[in-house]
């Protein structure tokens, strides 16, 4: 083999990241005798050994290190010109975002608010775990990762951490609870059924700090590791929530809960990661930028894209 070339990158790779021949073969739909050839072809050319056997697997040797993070700069290259070719002339651009499966739908619409309705911009929302979406900021498939769980970060990371907002915590509950809106909060929280974010949460870090300086057992009515379901939970009056309040912003509105006392000591942080591109998506700046302008609560966004007044905030909900 006389030149490298994105096949035989692709399927070190595949050996890299699946340990084994046989599932790199599996995960490439090709033969394992093809992978062993290509890989043995591909270690003659560079005159080093890329893998050493520890049992059944093959772990990467310190040419293999160095040369996987030489494959990755080519693969994220490629995709960043194929990518940035492809929208050339093109009428509508793409901005790809992904958000942490548990993160508020209002803080979403709210950091999408500035190209909500545009007809030449098309949104693409995935969710999911924080692993699957930083997995996905790596290979260039999303632009921008929203999350309130910040991701180490050393000199060797990769990601970009921009804090979007720091958001205060409140304990709400049902109009019913209000009869409790006057008690002093160590009350409230030794006395009252609690619902919580569950213990792998920072906000539930927090708070189980804050107790326990207080020396308060609370009473857990339920845990949930989503807000959209800490809403509901609170809705139907399972106990009062610990939870910001940009997350039941129209139920605020409405009434149907309230307000019984601010945390001044918990805030939620919500943050946008993303990785340096010598690309970026031009929409993302956009976005990055009109952060600034954000009002805190969002108003809602109607059907048409435009920001609706104050009175009729009932109409965003945080599904």
């Amino acid at each position: 083999m006389s030149a490298l070339n994105l096949h035989h990158l692709r399927l070190f790779r595949a050996v890299a990241r699946e340990g084994t021949l046989t599932g790199a073969a599996r995960a490439l739909n090709i033969s394992q005798s093809a992978v062993s050839t290509q890989i043995k072809a591909l270690e003659t050319s560079l005159g080093h050994d890329l893998f050493e056997r520890s049992g059944r697997n093959l772990v990467l040797s310190e040419a293999g290190r160095i040369a996987l993070d030489h494959a990755d700069e080519s693969f994220q290259a490629a995709d960043d010109l194929t990518a940035t070719l492809r929208s050339v002339g093109g009428k509508r651009k793409v901005l790809r975002i992904g958000a942490l499966a548990t993160l508020s739908r209002n803080f979403q619409i709210g950091f999408l608010r500035p190209i909500v309705g545009r007809d030449d911009v098309e949104i693409v929302l995935r969710s999911g775990t924080q692993e699957s979406l930083l997995h996905g900021l790596d290979a260039l498939s999303l632009d921008v990762v929203l999350t309130n769980l910040v991701p180490a970060r050393d000199a060797s990371s990769p990601y970009l951490i921009q804090r979007l907002a720091e958001q205060p915590v409140s304990l709400v509950g049902t109009p019913a609870r209000a009869a409790t809106e006057n008690a002093q909060i160590q009350d409230l929280l030794s006395t009252q059924q609690l619902i919580l974010p569950t213990p792998e949460s920072s906000l539930r870090a927090g708070f189980d700090a804050m107790v326990e300086r207080l020396g308060i057992v609370p009473r857990i009515a339920a845990e949930a590791d989503d807000m959209a379901m800490m809403r509901l939970l609170a809705r139907a009056d399972a106990g009062i929530a610990i939870i910001p309040p940009i997350v039941v912003q129209d139920e605020l509105a409405s009434g149907s809960l309230v307000e019984l006392a601010r945390l001044n000591e918990l805030t939620e942080v919500f943050c946008a990661v993303t990785v340096q591109r010598r690309f970026p998506n031009n929409l993302l700046a956009e976005v990055l930028v009109s952060r600034e302008d954000y009002a805190w609560p969002f108003p809602p966004i109607s059907a048409d894209g435009a920001s609706n007044a104050p009175q009729a905030q009932g109409q965003a909900q945080d599904h």
